[in-house]
This record gives structure tokens, C-alpha cells and sequence, in this order.
């Protein structure tokens, strides 16, 4: 082998192989397998070497290392799954001077590829015999002291390695059967010289070494700690039969020069401690006699065992409850609406109601029943944090449960002790974290709460939130009843429709409408905008924002009922505000005060996000712009109308759901039935096909309320009578042209005055609505400068919104 020749490789994942070692092997990679099946033709002679990466599946040359062992198979079996295992045998060194890719010469196709390469000797080379010696003596001592900490090389195999004088043929021996990693052993296999090779595994032999001896140190430390325990339990128990032996001999009344023995006490000892906490504890009679029973099993059992760590869990719960806890209520009005007014602009529904509250609690004292508010209203308008603000005007703790998404009823009632890795509901895990039993408990989300094959949360909600019941709350986990009527729940929503009606009947509801812009504007200046400048270091001298910028960022850059996204925008100001004038302070310059202005919005938000509609300056044939409640607050709706010749088909698009096609369908039915009385007797319905169309497709469209909106336009469309401008409207048509009430007046009314509509047609029954509403401080803002138009019949919609004028 004075010239390369070229062998079939085996790459190896994770490791090596030397001279004289046997070594099985599975493979089931293609290239493998085609140079398996190549050199079982021939001499049965193959390369092997290690990966670089063991993660790499499809190995090139690049990716291999250049030294390894050219092997001889001894045995060869391919499975039935296309796999190979062999059994080979290194014989000696090689280089590869370089990989390819090759194939058997008799089916030398891409399917049969392997990787070639074309190999060298590569024997070791010894620098003197001198060194050798001493460093096959110092090998095979640490290899014994290894074998001694690792008991698992067979007898045999230490007798033939303390017989070997040959250094290589011990270096190879060892190697073969050291537990090291592959990167280790390479760098081994790779030496020119011996007496390197020797140096490199003894300190591999060292290292391994202080790895099993800090091993076998943890192990025996373990198996003394396990050791101690087991002795401190049998002498505990000693004890015990001691002391119940003396107490024996006390009401015995034997009088014994060792009488003081009974007043041996562990202060340490675990048990006693949970007496003694158990016994100072306020909890009920029936929770102590509980934990009695609890502390009694405990008592009888060793205690490393694992059902002493389950009792042990359990009497901690039980301590760490607060029973008969509570903290004293500010019952002074004017200081709690002080705090409510310097944390949340308007919302005076709410804070009227958490007055009534305390002044009802100062008169009726302890005869008064738990209270459950929900507070509904689309996302931002501050209903998470007016709880904390109800707290902190009733100086109560303050807790938050977070429902959203659960879907277990464990997560309420807690799991039965006989799961492992039990614990109690939500509700008592934040009893304990409030430390009162008086606490004000917020339920958020209430109405996102999901039920599955686990059980339904919302009916577990049930008695928590029933006044009558809650008194005598039992959590599956305590198996004892616990008090909840002095806490305060407060739980939130963004819709009321998804919430069970059971559970539903147990809140009083309250609803948050969204903030019209004068109310944005105060509160961006008044709450966001002050504590954006404290979040961001900086002062109210360092940058101004006037209130006509704030009402161009409400206008142009956000668009929603309640404040989130303006706060968002806020920051987003603020930050980039914060790092101008760092910047400016790294250049030594001096520091001026950021005034923004209207003109430089762009630089700090990007271009004008123009989520409003265009509603239309002119009187238009078809299109009618419509009033809709979403999630998220009030909004406006264009729907449009064109008739076409046709087959007498209504064609509706724009994603409506059932509810609103059936809507549309009741308009076109009303407006044939009344042909004559709205003057369109001679158009042939039969004729034409009615396509309504509301924009804005890819937002699903559903509900009662556009029922008026849609006659309108479709009478439009067939009258050719236009629309008038700046007028909107809502409600629901039946088959007899009766318009009925609908829900989210407030919000509609919101969205129109955010579109600028002045003119609104609504159902006659909802004139009650808006009356409260005017007669609001806080809401009748939401009215002025509007006009209403209160109609109960279809035609009366059509003389306000519809010209005389057919196009």
C-alpha cells in the first residue's frame, strides 16, 4: 500500500474503531449500504471513520474525518427492513487523502453510490523506547483504578491487558474499551507518534477518573442521607413509645424520681409544630378536627414516604388559608370616590355602584350578603384595572383569576388528593395569596371560559358565585367548607351572549361602552401620558403632546372603543422621543424640550392608518350606511344594492351570517308584498336579480340589526330614489314592515359620532336608551349635536332616508 487505493467508507455516527477491535454494527443509510454490498463482493475490506456531526444523515467527504481503521468483515445479514448489520474487525491505520463518490463497477448507477477514499498507511511512528515504558506502566495502573470504579470489563480482558508488552496493542485494547466520547478517542487515533498517543489517553484516563470517584462521592452522600433519615425514624418512634410510657405512669399517679421526663419537648419536631399551628389557627371546627386526622395519619407514618409528603401539602394548604382574616373596609365615601376618580376617567355607572356598596356595608354592617359585579364592555376601556382600583378604594387585597381558555372543572374545585401532584381550585390558591378572607377577587374573561371531556368550569362557577351558596364553599382538594361571602367578585367580559344563562343570572351586569374622542383625548392627557413619561424616564418638560395631536393619532392611527392601542402609540412616541435625546446626551449636545406636532406624526407612527370608512358627501342610489355592534365596540356598515336582469334571485356577499341573510330576505319579501304602497308596483321582481353586497368580506357579518338597512338600499336600488348623505341607521324589519328594537345603542351611537354622522334613524322602543344616555354627566356628551329619528314602521325610514328625486 505504498500508493493509495481506494476503499468503500463507512462513516460512523458516535464511534470509533481500532486496530484488533471486534465491533457489531446496524446501517441503514443508502450509501452504507451500497458500500456494505460492494466490498462483500470483493475482499470485503472497508474504511471507517467518524462524523464530525453525528446529526448529519447524509455524510460527503467534507464532513468526515480523514483518519480511521480499514476493517475486514467477518460477518454480514441484511433485514427485512432494508437494514445491515455487520460484524468487522479493525486491522490497522490509514489516511484518507481524499473522499469521492463511487460505485460498483457491475451496477455503477446513482441509485448504487457510496463515498470512496483513497487511503495511505497511517502507522504509528515512535520517537525512542525510552519514554515508551514508563508510559505503558503509568496506562495500565490508571486503566486497573478506572476498571476498580467501574467494575464492567470482564476478568479475562484486565488478566490479557496487565499480560500485553506491546504498547500499541494495549493503547488499542484500552481504547476499545474506554467509556469516553468519540471527539476524545479520534484525537487519539489521529497521533503520529506513540508516546503521544499514550500521553493523551492517560490524561483521558485521569479525567475519567475524577469523574467516577466525584460520582461514586454523590452516590455514597445520597445513600447516607437515605441511611440518617430511616435512623432518625426509628428513633423517632422510640420516642414516642417513651413518651407514652411516662404518660402512663402519670395518671397512674406513680410518684418516680424521674417524673420531669414528661416534659421532654422537640420545638424542632415537625408534628408538634402542625399541632401547635393547627391549634392557634382560626379555622372552623370542622376544618380543625380535619386537620387533626390528617396530623394523627402523619404521625404514623416514615417520613420520606410519599404519602406523608401528600398530607404533609395538604395541612399546609389548610394552615395557610385565611380563616377569619379580613381587613378593615374604608368606609368613608368621599376618600374611596377620590381614589376611584384619580385612577379611571368617567365610568361613573361603576364607581356609583361601588359606593352604593360601601354605604350599604357601613348600615347594614355584618347582615350584608357578597356582592357579584360583572363589568361588560369591549377590550381597552379599563375593565381589568378598574378591579384594582375597587381594591384599592376599599383598602381590600386584590387578587385576579385569569378564566380565559380553561377548560377544566378542576381548575375551579381543585383536584381530589388522590391524583398525584393534586392541588386546590384557582380560587382558594388566590385566597391564600390574598392572606384575607375578604378579599376583592377579580374573574376575568369570564366569558371565554371553554368545557370539555373534564368538565364544565362555568357550572363550577355556579356556586361561587351564588351569594346563598358561597358561604359553604367546598373545594374537592380541602374536602372542608370555606367561606367566600365577604369576598368582594368582580368578573369581566367583552360579551355577555357566550356566558351560560345560569350563571349569567347570578351577576349584576354593568356595561362599559366605549370612549367617545373628547373622553379619549382626557384621558391620554390626564392618565396614559403621565405614566408613559415616568415608564420611560422622562419628565413633562422633555416632550409635549397637545391635545390636537392626540386627537390626530385617535383619528388617524387608532381605531377602537377603548384606549390600548392609543396608549400603544403613546409609547411608541415616547421611545422614540427617549432615544433621540440619549443620543443627544452621547454628543454632549444640549437638551431641548421634543415638541410633536400634527406634521411630525408620520416620523414617530408611519403613514396614516385610515381605518374609517369614506361615507359619502352626496346623495347616492344603493348604498346606505348602517350602525353594527362588534366586539370590540360600534361600528359603521356600507351595504349596497344593484339590481341586474336576472331571474328574480337575491344574491347576498360580503360574509353574512345566517341571521343576517334571513334579514334580507324578510326586506325583499316586505318590500314585493307593499310594492304598490311604496310606489315600485311596476318593477317585475321576477326579472331582476338583487344583489346586496356588504363590503369589508374577509370580517364575518351576522345579527338582526341591519334589517332597515338593507330595505333601504334595495329600495333604492329598485326606485332609483338616492340616499341621503350624514344619515345613518339600525334596527330590525319584520315581514310586516315593523321595525323592532335592537341591543348596543350606546355603541352605535359611539361609532356614529366617531364617523362624524349627525343624523341617526332608530327604533321607536329604543328612545328609552338614548333618553339615559342624555340624562348621563358622563355620557350625555355622547348625544349633543346629534339628531334621532325614532321610527316603528319601515315606511317611515324610507321618507327620512330616501329623496323624492328618482335618478
Amino acid at each position: 500500500m505504498a500508493n493509495s487505493l481506494p476503499f468503500p467508507v463507512l462513516p460512523l455516527k458516535d464511534m470509533v474503531l481500532f486496530p484488533g477491535m471486534i465491533l457489531p454494527i446496524f446501517t441503514g443509510r443508502e450509501r452504507s449500504v451500497n458500500a456494505i454490498e460492494a466490498v462483500l463482493k470483493h475482499d470485503k475490506r472497508i474504511f471507517l471513520t467518524l462524523q464530525k456531526s453525528p446529526d448529519e444523515e447524509n455524510p460527503e467527504g467534507d464532513d468526515l474525518y480523514n483518519i480511521g481503521v480499514i476493517c475486514e468483515v467477518q460477518q454480514s445479514v441484511k433485514l427485512p427492513d432494508g437494514t445491515m448489520r455487520i460484524v468487522v474487525e479493525g486491522r490497522l491505520r490509514a489516511k484518507a487523502e481524499e473522499f469521492t463518490i463511487g460505485a460498483d463497477n457491475d451496477d455503477a448507477n446513482e441509485e448504487h453510490e457510496f463515498i470512496l477514499g483513497e487511503l495511505v498507511p497511517f502507522e504509528f511512528e515512535t520517537r525512542g523506547k525510552r519514554k515508551l515504558e514508563p508510559l505503558r506502566r503509568a496506562v495500565l495502573n490508571k486503566f486497573n483504578k478506572y476498571n476498580a470504579l467501574q467494575p464492567k470489563i470482564p476478568e479475562e480482558m484486565m488478566n490479557s491487558a496487565n499480560a500485553i508488552r506491546d504498547s500499541e496493542v494495549l493503547l488499542n485494547l484500552i481504547c476499545a474499551h474506554l467509556n469516553a466520547k468519540p471527539e476524545a478517542l479520534q484525537e487519539i487515533l489521529e497521533q503520529k507518534y506513540l508516546d503521544d498517543a499514550l500521553e493523551l489517553l492517560l490524561k483521558l484516563l485521569l479525567d475519567e477518573i475524577n469523574v467516577l470517584e466525584a460520582e461514586n462521592k454523590i452516590q455514597d452522600e445520597v445513600q447516607s442521607q437515605v441511611d440518617k433519615n430511616r435512623r432518625e425514624y426509628y428513633l423517632r418512634e422510640q420516642l414516642k413509645a417513651i413518651k407514652r410510657e411516662l404518660n402512663g405512669i402519670k395518671n397512674n399517679n406513680i410518684n418516680s424520681a424521674d417524673s420531669d421526663a414528661d416534659n421532654i419537648e422537640d420545638d424542632d419536631d415537625e408534628q408538634e409544630a402542625y399541632a401547635r399551628k393547627i391549634a392557634e389557627s382560626k379555622m372552623s371546627d370542622e376544618a380543625r378536627e380535619k386537620a387533626n386526622k390528617e396530623l394523627a395519619h402523619l404521625s404514623k407514618m416514615f417520613a420520606m414516604s410519599a404519602e406523608s409528603a401528600v398530607i404533609r401539602s395538604y395541612l399546609d394548604w389548610l394552615l395557610d388559608l385565611p380563616w377569619e382574616i379580613r381587613t378593615e373596609d374604608n368606609l368613608n365615601l368621599e376618600k374611596a370616590a377620590k381614589i376611584l376618580d384619580e385612577e379611571h376617567y368617567g365610568l361613573r355607572k361603576v364607581k356609583d355602584r361601588i359606593l352604593e356598596f360601601l354605604a350599604v356595608r357601613r348600615r347594614a354592617k355584618g347582615d350584608m350578603s357578597g356582592q357579584i359585579i360583572c363589568l361588560v364592555g369591549p377590550p381597552g376601556v379599563g375593565k381589568t384595572s378598574l378591579g384594582r382600583s375597587v381594591a384599592n378604594a376599599l383598602n381590600r387585597n386584590f387578587v385576579n383569576v385569569a378564566l380565559g381558555g380553561v377548560r377544566d372543572e378542576a381548575e375551579i374545585r381543585g383536584h381530589r388528593r388522590t391524583y398525584i401532584g393534586s392541588l386546590p381550585g384557582r380560587i382558594i390558591q388566590k385566597l391564600a395569596q390574598a392572606k384575607s378572607c375578604n378579599p376583592v377577587i377579580l374573574l376575568d374573561e369570564i366569558d371565554k371560559l371553554g368545557n370539555d371531556f373534564r368538565g364544565d368550569p362555568a357550572s363550577a362557577l355556579l356556586e361561587v358565585l351564588d351569594p346563598r351558596q358561597n358561604a359553604t364553599f367546598t373545594d374537592h382538594y380541602l374536602e372542608v367548607p370555606f367561606d367566600l361571602s365577604e369576598a368582594l367578585f368582580i368578573t369581566t367580559a367583552n360579551v355577555t351572549h357566550t356566558i351560560p344563562p345560569a350563571l349569567l343570572d347570578r351577576m349584576e351586569i354593568i356595561s362599559l361602552p366605549g370612549y367617545v374622542t373628547e373622553e379619549k383625548v382626557k384621558i391620554a392627557s390626564n392618565y396614559l401620558l403621565p405614566r408613559g413619561l415616568k415608564e420611560h424616564g422622562l419628565k413633562s418638560k422633555d416632550v409635549r403632546i397637545s391635545s390636537q395631536v392626540i386627537k390626530r393619532i385617535i383619528g388617524s392611527y387608532t381605531r377602537e372603543a377603548g384606549v390600548r392601542n392609543l396608549d400603544r402609540a403613546l409609547s411608541s412616541i415616547l421611545r422614540k422621543v427617549t432615544r433621540k435625546l440619549v443620543e443627544l446626551e452621547d454628543k454632549g449636545g444640549k437638551i431641548k424640550a421634543v415638541n410633536i406636532k400634527a406634521a411630525d406624526l408620520k416620523d414617530y407612527l408611519g403613514p396614516d392608518k385610515l381605518y374609517d370608512l369614506k361615507l359619502a358627501k352626496e346623495p347616492e342610489r344603493g348604498s346606505v350606511t348602517g350602525l353594527a355592534w362588534t366586539n370590540s365596540g360600534g361600528d359603521v356598515l356600507i351595504i349596497e344594492a344593484v339590481i341586474m336582469k336576472g331571474k328574480g334571485e337575491l344574491i347576498l356577499t360580503g360574509n353574512l351570517g345566517d341571521v343576517m341573510q334571513e334579514s334580507a330576505k324578510a326586506a325583499v319579501s316586505y318590500l314585493r308584498a307593499e310594492s304598490e304602497l311604496l310606489g315600485i308596483s311596476k318593477f317585475k321582481f321576477k326579472d331582476y336579480d338583487i344583489h346586496v353586497h356588504v363590503p369589508e368580506g374577509a370580517v364575518p357579518k351576522d345579527g338582526p340589526s341591519a334589517g332597515i338597512t338593507m330595505a333601504t338600499a334595495i329600495l333604492s336600488a329598485v326606485s332609483g330614489r338616492k340616499v341621503k348623505p350624514n344619515i345613518a341607521m339600525t334596527g330590525e324589519i319584520s315581514l310586516r314592515g315593523k321595525v323592532l328594537p335592537i341591543g348596543g345603542v350606546r355603541e352605535k351611537i359611539l361609532a356614529a359620532r366617531r364617523h362624524g354622522v349627525k343624523n341617526i334613524i332608530l327604533p321607536d322602543k329604543n328612545r328609552p336608551d338614548v333618553e339615559e344616555i342624555a340624562n348621563e354627566d358622563t355620557s350625555k356628551s355622547y348625544v349633543e349635536g346629534m339628531k334621532f329619528y325614532y321610527v316603528d314602521d319601515a315606511s317611515q325610514v324610507f321618507n327620512i332616508a330616501l329623496s323624492e328625486d328618482e335618478d
